[in-house]
């Protein structure tokens, strides 16, 4: 399966591996207990991140990953965004320092 990011009009494909999607609960569910405590989004703290939110938040990391050249991480990420929100094809990262201007489609 393979998920576009697009950061600052530029689209980079990344292909997940079906076993990925399925072996990955585990990484998942750390992911969610870290954000169950809260998260500061950009200027704004968020008690309890929405399914939304929270892509939003991992979508910050996949900008991370990218600028680190971390391909596991970059397949983790896009892997966790597509358990959380089935059918995503592109997340357009916003890079204006508001997360929440992250979009999906």
């Amino acid at each position: 399966m393979i998920l576009n990011i697009r950061i600052e009009d530029q689209n980079y494909p990344v292909e997940v591996p079906d076993n990925i999607i399925s072996e990955a609960g585990d990484f998942f569910a750390r992911l969610d207990q870290d954000m169950d405590k809260g998260w500061q989004m950009s200027r704004s703290w968020v008690e309890q991140p929405d399914n939304e939110q929270r892509c939003q938040i991992i979508a910050d990391r996949i900008l991370g990953a990218f600028e680190q050249e971390n391909k596991k991480s970059l397949v983790m990420y896009a892997a966790y965004i597509m358990t959380k929100m089935p059918g995503v094809k592109l997340v357009d990262i916003s890079t204006s320092g508001e997360m929440q201007e992250t979009s999906f489609q």
